[in-house]
């Protein structure tokens, strides 16, 4: 094969999953028109078209589907050989690509992220956030990172970290204005701070208190789709937010944020890495969950 064939190879996948060069671009590592040019040149050694292309869509010829249905299976072998092959190494080299939310990702960067680059300095960790699930397995990740309760039936997860807890809060000037809420019912009479789940849909506040659980449609005319912003606005003293413990746990310590209906917010399962089942492990992941397990440890 042609020295650049494996190259190649890869980015039809990535162009076919994704159907646009320009993600698939950002999931190589390599720019568009690199990317570009790879597929262009595979085409014409091939002698056949395997993408129609328009300014709106990319999408598979007949060919080029007949093709990536021979090609898949083969290159997911190689990948094996390669990851296994590697795996014997004392020292593991080669890339993480794992899927996380943003929040996720920022609960374990510090002790979890920064030691274990520190450790293994021949791996590069290649973090991808958003909002929405996926399936990791077909955009070609090696593990995702999520609360435990989103983490799919089939996947293996290991826990990282204790329960979290949501939390209703906002600044004290706030509450100078305002009454505080006794009840989620109460959050009728204040301006809360919104949030839009990923797939769009408005998300309703959940409350649980002795086996009575509530989903609030609050009041309130912010809407937000990132916790980040929401703990900008809170405390900018738009109004009430609800937002995961972590984020907002320094703000209530020195004062800044005011907590509200703690006793309707119990705690639940908290974060989980998770990867496919049956498959060969790559070493950086196993190293990875090895570090994950020892830190829970201590």
């Amino acid at each position: 094969m042609h020295k650049s064939g494996l190259v190649e190879l890869e980015a039809v996948l990535a162009v076919a999953r994704h159907r646009g060069f320009r993600p698939a671009a950002v999931e190589l590592g390599m720019s568009t028109s690199a990317l570009s040019s790879a597929v262009a040149g595979l085409e014409t050694r091939l002698g056949v078209r395997l993408f129609h292309r328009t300014t709106r869509s990319v999408s598979l010829t007949e060919a080029g589907e007949q093709f990536v249905a021979r090609v898949e299976p083969a290159l997911s072998e190689i990948r094996s050989a390669t990851a296994e092959a590697n795996s014997q190494r004392q020292r593991p080299a080669g890339t993480l690509r794992i899927n996380a939310a943003l929040g996720a990702a920022r609960m374990v960067f510090a002790p979890l992220v920064v030691e274990y680059l520190r450790r293994y300095p021949d791996m590069t960790i290649d973090i991808v956030t958003e909002g929405r699930m996926i399936d990791i397995v077909a955009e070609g990740y090696d593990a995702g990172l999520r609360p435990s309760e989103l983490v799919p039936r089939d996947m293996i997860r290991v826990p990282i970290g204790h329960d979290m807890r949501m939390a209703v809060v906002a600044t004290p000037e706030y509450f100078t204005r305002h009454p505080l809420p006794k009840s989620p019912s109460d959050l009728a009479q204040h301006s809360c701070i919104r949030a839009r789940l990923p797939n769009g849909a408005p998300y309703r506040w959940e409350f649980a208190k002795r086996g009575e659980t509530l989903h609030v449609d609050v009041p309130g005319n912010l809407v937000l789709d990132a916790p980040l912003l929401m703990l900008d606005a809170v405390r900018a003293g738009v109004g009430l937010a609800h937002l995961a413990e972590w984020y907002v746990a320094e703000d209530i310590a020195a004062g800044r944020l005011v907590r509200v209906l703690q006793e309707w917010t119990p705690p639940f399962p908290g974060l989980a890495l998770y990867y496919p089942a049956g498959r060969h492990m790559p070493a950086g992941l196993r190293v990875f969950i090895d570090l994950i397990r020892e830190l829970e440890s201590r």
